[in-house]
Protein backbone atom coordinates (compact mmCIF):
# COMPACT_ATOMS: atom_id res chain seq x y z
CA UNK A 1 0.00 0.00 0.00
CA UNK A 2 2.64 2.58 0.70
CA UNK A 3 4.33 1.69 -2.68
CA UNK A 4 1.27 2.42 -4.04
CA UNK A 5 1.09 5.77 -2.74
CA UNK A 6 3.92 6.08 -3.20
CA UNK A 7 3.80 5.46 -6.91
CA UNK A 8 1.17 7.75 -7.54
CA UNK A 9 3.04 10.58 -5.63
CA UNK A 10 5.57 9.68 -8.02
CA UNK A 11 3.18 10.69 -11.04
CA UNK A 12 1.12 13.57 -9.97
CA UNK A 13 4.43 14.98 -9.21
CA UNK A 14 5.74 14.29 -12.56
CA UNK A 15 2.16 15.47 -13.74
CA UNK A 16 3.12 18.74 -11.99
CA UNK A 17 6.73 18.82 -13.80
CA UNK A 18 4.81 18.93 -17.03
CA UNK A 19 2.63 21.31 -16.40
CA UNK A 20 4.71 23.27 -15.43
CA UNK A 21 6.98 23.21 -18.93
CA UNK A 22 3.44 23.52 -21.06
CA UNK A 23 2.67 26.72 -18.84
CA UNK A 24 6.21 28.02 -19.75
CA UNK A 25 5.81 26.77 -23.68
CA UNK A 26 2.37 28.93 -23.13
CA UNK A 27 4.31 32.23 -21.43
CA UNK A 28 6.35 32.00 -24.68
CA UNK A 29 3.50 31.97 -26.72
CA UNK A 30 1.79 34.66 -25.29
CA UNK A 31 4.66 36.94 -25.78
CA UNK A 32 5.33 35.59 -29.29
CA UNK A 33 1.99 35.04 -30.77
CA UNK A 34 -0.52 37.89 -31.29
CA UNK A 35 -2.34 40.43 -33.85
CA UNK A 36 1.46 41.26 -34.96
CA UNK A 37 3.73 37.99 -34.27
CA UNK A 38 7.38 38.26 -33.09
CA UNK A 39 10.03 35.91 -34.06
CA UNK A 40 11.38 33.81 -31.13
CA UNK A 41 15.17 35.61 -31.50
CA UNK A 42 13.33 38.59 -30.79
CA UNK A 43 11.56 37.75 -27.82
CA UNK A 44 14.71 35.95 -26.36
CA UNK A 45 16.99 38.97 -27.31
CA UNK A 46 14.59 41.45 -25.20
CA UNK A 47 14.30 39.43 -22.54
CA UNK A 48 18.12 38.68 -22.28
CA UNK A 49 18.67 42.84 -21.99
CA UNK A 50 20.11 42.82 -25.46
CA UNK A 51 18.11 45.83 -26.74
CA UNK A 52 17.96 47.02 -29.98
CA UNK A 53 15.27 49.67 -29.87
CA UNK A 54 13.37 48.18 -32.32
CA UNK A 55 9.17 48.43 -32.38
CA UNK A 56 9.33 44.47 -31.80
CA UNK A 57 11.33 44.73 -28.64
CA UNK A 58 9.09 48.04 -27.29
CA UNK A 59 6.17 45.71 -28.03
CA UNK A 60 7.89 42.76 -26.01
CA UNK A 61 8.93 44.22 -22.85
CA UNK A 62 6.33 46.84 -22.35
CA UNK A 63 3.00 45.37 -23.30
CA UNK A 64 3.73 41.35 -23.90
CA UNK A 65 5.63 40.60 -20.76
CA UNK A 66 3.97 42.86 -18.31
CA UNK A 67 0.76 41.19 -19.50
CA UNK A 68 1.38 37.81 -19.62
CA UNK A 69 2.83 38.00 -16.09
CA UNK A 70 -0.45 39.52 -15.11
CA UNK A 71 -2.29 36.59 -17.04
CA UNK A 72 0.19 34.00 -14.79
CA UNK A 73 -0.96 35.59 -11.33
CA UNK A 74 -4.82 36.39 -12.17
CA UNK A 75 -5.41 33.16 -13.90
CA UNK A 76 -3.55 31.22 -10.76
CA UNK A 77 -5.70 33.35 -8.30
CA UNK A 78 -9.28 32.78 -10.13
CA UNK A 79 -8.01 28.75 -10.31
CA UNK A 80 -7.32 28.69 -6.52
CA UNK A 81 -10.24 31.00 -5.39
CA UNK A 82 -12.86 28.36 -7.39
CA UNK A 83 -11.29 25.59 -5.53
CA UNK A 84 -11.45 26.96 -2.32
CA UNK A 85 -14.87 28.01 -3.03
CA UNK A 86 -15.61 24.36 -3.87
CA UNK A 87 -13.72 23.04 -1.05
CA UNK A 88 -15.14 25.20 1.71
CA UNK A 89 -19.04 25.51 0.81
CA UNK A 90 -18.89 21.56 -0.29
CA UNK A 91 -20.82 23.10 -3.81
CA UNK A 92 -19.47 21.91 -7.02
CA UNK A 93 -20.43 24.77 -9.04
CA UNK A 94 -19.07 27.02 -6.70
CA UNK A 95 -16.93 30.19 -8.27
CA UNK A 96 -16.35 33.60 -7.07
CA UNK A 97 -19.66 34.56 -8.58
CA UNK A 98 -21.42 32.05 -6.23
CA UNK A 99 -20.04 34.42 -3.04
CA UNK A 100 -21.10 37.94 -4.26
CA UNK A 101 -17.50 38.81 -4.86
CA UNK A 102 -17.69 40.06 -8.18
CA UNK A 103 -20.91 41.60 -7.69
CA UNK A 104 -19.06 43.92 -4.98
CA UNK A 105 -16.31 44.65 -7.61
CA UNK A 106 -18.81 45.75 -9.95
CA UNK A 107 -20.73 47.74 -7.79
CA UNK A 108 -17.84 49.54 -5.97
CA UNK A 109 -16.54 50.37 -9.63
CA UNK A 110 -19.52 51.76 -10.69
CA UNK A 111 -20.47 53.96 -7.68
CA UNK A 112 -16.26 55.13 -8.05
CA UNK A 113 -17.33 56.03 -11.30
CA UNK A 114 -20.59 58.10 -10.64
CA UNK A 115 -20.35 59.24 -7.30
CA UNK A 116 -16.10 59.90 -7.12
CA UNK A 117 -15.93 60.79 -10.87
CA UNK A 118 -13.09 58.30 -10.96
CA UNK A 119 -12.15 57.48 -14.35
CA UNK A 120 -8.53 55.75 -14.53
CA UNK A 121 -7.80 52.25 -14.15
CA UNK A 122 -5.70 52.52 -11.21
CA UNK A 123 -8.39 53.94 -9.39
CA UNK A 124 -10.91 51.10 -10.63
CA UNK A 125 -7.64 48.56 -8.95
CA UNK A 126 -8.52 49.78 -5.21
CA UNK A 127 -12.76 50.26 -6.11
CA UNK A 128 -12.89 46.67 -7.17
CA UNK A 129 -10.60 45.39 -4.44
CA UNK A 130 -12.76 47.31 -1.39
CA UNK A 131 -16.05 46.07 -3.22
CA UNK A 132 -14.88 42.69 -3.28
CA UNK A 133 -13.58 42.55 0.59
CA UNK A 134 -17.38 44.34 1.88
CA UNK A 135 -19.20 41.42 -0.48
CA UNK A 136 -16.93 38.67 1.40
CA UNK A 137 -17.75 40.32 4.56
CA UNK A 138 -21.28 40.95 4.06
CA UNK A 139 -21.33 37.27 3.00
CA UNK A 140 -19.32 35.52 6.11
CA UNK A 141 -22.06 38.25 8.29
CA UNK A 142 -25.31 36.82 7.15
CA UNK A 143 -24.28 33.31 7.03
CA UNK A 144 -22.76 33.27 10.81
CA UNK A 145 -26.35 33.86 12.18
CA UNK A 146 -27.80 31.08 13.60
CA UNK A 147 -25.88 28.18 16.36
CA UNK A 148 -24.87 26.84 13.52
CA UNK A 149 -22.61 29.57 12.05
CA UNK A 150 -21.76 30.03 8.69
CA UNK A 151 -22.19 26.42 7.07
CA UNK A 152 -21.83 25.58 3.39
CA UNK A 153 -25.68 25.92 2.29
CA UNK A 154 -25.78 28.79 4.46
CA UNK A 155 -22.60 30.60 2.50
CA UNK A 156 -24.25 29.79 -0.62
CA UNK A 157 -27.30 30.97 -0.17
CA UNK A 158 -26.21 34.40 1.78
CA UNK A 159 -23.43 34.79 -1.46
CA UNK A 160 -26.70 34.59 -3.45
CA UNK A 161 -28.63 37.06 -1.81
CA UNK A 162 -26.06 39.47 -1.44
CA UNK A 163 -24.90 39.38 -5.37
CA UNK A 164 -28.32 39.63 -6.08
CA UNK A 165 -28.31 43.02 -3.95
CA UNK A 166 -25.30 44.36 -5.48
CA UNK A 167 -26.16 43.38 -8.90
CA UNK A 168 -29.04 45.56 -8.64
CA UNK A 169 -26.72 48.66 -6.98
CA UNK A 170 -25.18 48.70 -10.08
CA UNK A 171 -27.94 48.38 -12.72
CA UNK A 172 -29.53 51.15 -10.81
CA UNK A 173 -26.62 53.39 -11.13
CA UNK A 174 -26.04 52.57 -15.13
CA UNK A 175 -29.40 52.61 -15.68
CA UNK A 176 -29.34 56.47 -14.82
CA UNK A 177 -25.73 58.13 -15.38
CA UNK A 178 -25.06 57.08 -18.98
CA UNK A 179 -20.79 57.78 -18.23
CA UNK A 180 -20.73 55.51 -15.51
CA UNK A 181 -22.28 52.98 -18.16
CA UNK A 182 -19.84 54.03 -20.74
CA UNK A 183 -16.91 53.38 -18.51
CA UNK A 184 -18.04 50.19 -17.00
CA UNK A 185 -18.40 48.19 -20.01
CA UNK A 186 -15.13 48.11 -21.13
CA UNK A 187 -13.76 46.85 -17.76
CA UNK A 188 -16.49 44.30 -16.94
CA UNK A 189 -16.02 42.67 -20.16
CA UNK A 190 -13.03 40.93 -18.40
CA UNK A 191 -9.84 41.91 -20.39
CA UNK A 192 -5.60 41.73 -20.23
CA UNK A 193 -5.80 44.40 -22.86
CA UNK A 194 -4.20 47.73 -21.88
CA UNK A 195 -3.56 46.18 -17.91
CA UNK A 196 0.23 46.54 -18.22
CA UNK A 197 3.10 47.23 -15.57
CA UNK A 198 1.72 50.06 -13.12
CA UNK A 199 -1.39 47.37 -12.84
CA UNK A 200 1.18 44.05 -12.13
CA UNK A 201 2.61 46.14 -9.73
CA UNK A 202 -0.54 47.31 -7.97
CA UNK A 203 -2.10 43.98 -7.59
CA UNK A 204 1.08 41.95 -7.62
CA UNK A 205 1.69 41.60 -3.87
CA UNK A 206 -1.71 40.62 -2.86
CA UNK A 207 -1.96 38.14 -5.60
CA UNK A 208 1.05 36.51 -4.11
CA UNK A 209 0.04 36.73 -0.75
CA UNK A 210 -3.29 35.53 -1.57
CA UNK A 211 -1.87 32.67 -3.29
CA UNK A 212 0.76 31.21 -0.24
CA UNK A 213 -2.30 31.74 1.95
CA UNK A 214 -4.46 29.29 -0.44
CA UNK A 215 -1.47 26.56 -1.19
CA UNK A 216 -1.37 26.39 2.89
CA UNK A 217 -5.06 25.66 2.95
CA UNK A 218 -4.90 21.78 1.38
CA UNK A 219 -4.92 20.06 4.67
CA UNK A 220 -7.47 22.15 5.81
CA UNK A 221 -9.79 21.66 3.08
CA UNK A 222 -9.61 17.99 3.41
CA UNK A 223 -10.82 18.03 6.73
CA UNK A 224 -13.80 20.26 6.00
CA UNK A 225 -14.83 17.93 2.78
CA UNK A 226 -15.07 14.80 5.72
CA UNK A 227 -17.52 16.97 7.03
CA UNK A 228 -17.83 19.59 10.16
CA UNK A 229 -18.47 17.13 12.67
CA UNK A 230 -15.46 14.87 12.05
CA UNK A 231 -13.56 17.91 11.27
CA UNK A 232 -13.94 19.02 15.03
CA UNK A 233 -13.42 15.90 15.89
CA UNK A 234 -10.12 15.34 14.49
CA UNK A 235 -9.52 18.66 16.66
CA UNK A 236 -9.86 21.01 13.64
CA UNK A 237 -11.33 24.48 14.17
CA UNK A 238 -14.07 24.77 11.57
CA UNK A 239 -15.13 28.40 12.10
CA UNK A 240 -11.41 29.68 12.25
CA UNK A 241 -10.83 27.77 8.93
CA UNK A 242 -13.34 29.05 7.16
CA UNK A 243 -12.91 32.50 7.78
CA UNK A 244 -9.27 32.07 6.78
CA UNK A 245 -10.04 30.48 3.57
CA UNK A 246 -12.50 32.53 2.95
CA UNK A 247 -10.06 35.69 3.33
CA UNK A 248 -7.85 34.12 0.72
CA UNK A 249 -10.81 33.90 -1.76
CA UNK A 250 -11.35 37.77 -1.01
CA UNK A 251 -7.56 38.72 -1.92
CA UNK A 252 -7.25 36.45 -4.64
CA UNK A 253 -10.38 37.37 -6.24
CA UNK A 254 -10.10 41.13 -5.34
CA UNK A 255 -6.80 41.80 -6.61
CA UNK A 256 -7.89 39.46 -10.10
CA UNK A 257 -11.13 41.11 -10.65
CA UNK A 258 -9.70 44.36 -9.58
CA UNK A 259 -6.94 43.87 -12.71
CA UNK A 260 -9.03 42.44 -15.23
CA UNK A 261 -12.25 42.63 -14.37
CA UNK A 262 -15.24 39.90 -13.68
CA UNK A 263 -13.47 36.69 -15.68
CA UNK A 264 -16.31 33.66 -16.16
CA UNK A 265 -15.78 30.04 -15.47
CA UNK A 266 -12.14 30.07 -14.59
CA UNK A 267 -12.93 29.40 -11.04
CA UNK A 268 -15.42 26.80 -12.00
CA UNK A 269 -13.73 24.45 -14.72
CA UNK A 270 -10.08 24.41 -13.38
CA UNK A 271 -10.82 22.61 -9.98
CA UNK A 272 -13.07 20.12 -11.27
CA UNK A 273 -10.30 19.04 -14.01
CA UNK A 274 -7.65 19.28 -11.38
CA UNK A 275 -9.75 16.90 -9.68
CA UNK A 276 -10.08 14.50 -12.18
CA UNK A 277 -6.37 14.53 -12.70
CA UNK A 278 -5.47 14.01 -8.77
CA UNK A 279 -9.18 13.05 -7.31
CA UNK A 280 -9.87 14.81 -4.01
CA UNK A 281 -7.12 15.29 -2.02
CA UNK A 282 -6.58 19.23 -2.00
CA UNK A 283 -3.01 19.34 -1.60
CA UNK A 284 -2.57 17.91 -4.51
CA UNK A 285 -6.11 19.75 -6.21
CA UNK A 286 -4.39 23.27 -4.97
CA UNK A 287 -0.98 22.86 -7.23
CA UNK A 288 -2.58 21.45 -10.09
CA UNK A 289 -4.84 24.19 -10.14
CA UNK A 290 -2.08 27.09 -9.44
CA UNK A 291 -0.68 25.75 -13.00
CA UNK A 292 -3.98 24.40 -15.15
CA UNK A 293 -5.37 27.97 -14.49
CA UNK A 294 -2.89 30.47 -15.75
CA UNK A 295 -2.04 27.91 -19.05
CA UNK A 296 -5.81 27.96 -19.94
CA UNK A 297 -6.19 31.73 -19.33
CA UNK A 298 -3.50 32.44 -21.56
CA UNK A 299 -4.22 29.98 -24.34
CA UNK A 300 -7.50 32.04 -24.28
CA UNK A 301 -6.07 35.35 -23.95
CA UNK A 302 -3.51 34.17 -27.21
CA UNK A 303 -6.79 33.07 -28.98
CA UNK A 304 -8.67 36.18 -28.57
CA UNK A 305 -5.51 38.08 -30.05
CA UNK A 306 -5.26 35.77 -33.22
CA UNK A 307 -9.29 35.25 -34.02
CA UNK A 308 -9.86 38.36 -35.20
CA UNK A 309 -6.36 39.81 -35.81
CA UNK A 310 -5.82 42.78 -36.28
CA UNK A 311 -8.42 43.45 -33.91
CA UNK A 312 -9.08 41.56 -30.22
CA UNK A 313 -11.35 39.75 -28.65
CA UNK A 314 -11.23 39.78 -24.93
CA UNK A 315 -10.30 37.28 -23.35
CA UNK A 316 -13.30 37.59 -20.80
CA UNK A 317 -16.02 36.52 -23.87
CA UNK A 318 -13.20 33.39 -25.34
CA UNK A 319 -13.47 32.09 -21.64
CA UNK A 320 -17.57 32.16 -21.45
CA UNK A 321 -17.51 30.60 -25.47
CA UNK A 322 -15.15 27.91 -24.10
CA UNK A 323 -16.40 27.49 -20.53
CA UNK A 324 -19.79 27.21 -21.40
CA UNK A 325 -20.07 23.91 -22.58
CA UNK A 326 -18.38 22.61 -20.18
CA UNK A 327 -20.48 24.38 -17.34
CA UNK A 328 -23.59 22.29 -19.37
CA UNK A 329 -21.89 18.99 -19.40
CA UNK A 330 -20.97 19.72 -15.55
CA UNK A 331 -24.91 19.98 -14.67
CA UNK A 332 -25.81 17.45 -17.17
CA UNK A 333 -23.72 14.71 -16.15
CA UNK A 334 -24.02 14.94 -12.11
CA UNK A 335 -20.96 12.32 -11.41
CA UNK A 336 -18.23 15.03 -12.95
CA UNK A 337 -19.57 17.35 -10.46
CA UNK A 338 -19.30 15.22 -7.10
CA UNK A 339 -16.69 17.03 -4.91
Amino acid sequence: MAAGASRDTRALSAGLAGLALCLLLVCGLSIAVGSRSIDFSVVVDALGGHAQNSTEQTVVNDIRVPRTLLGLLVGAALGLSGALLQGVTRNPLADPSIMGLSAGAAAFVVLGISVLDIRDLGGYVWLAFAGTAVAAVLVYGVASFGREGATPIKLALAGAAVAAGLWSVTTGVVMTDVDALDQIRFWQVGSLAGRNMPVLEQVAPFLAIGIVLALVCGRALNGIALGDSTARALGQRVEATRALILVAVTVLCGAATAACGPIVFVGLVVPHVARAICGPDYRWILPYCLLLAPAIFLVCDVLGRIVLAPGELEVGVVMGVLGAPFFIALVRYRNLAEL
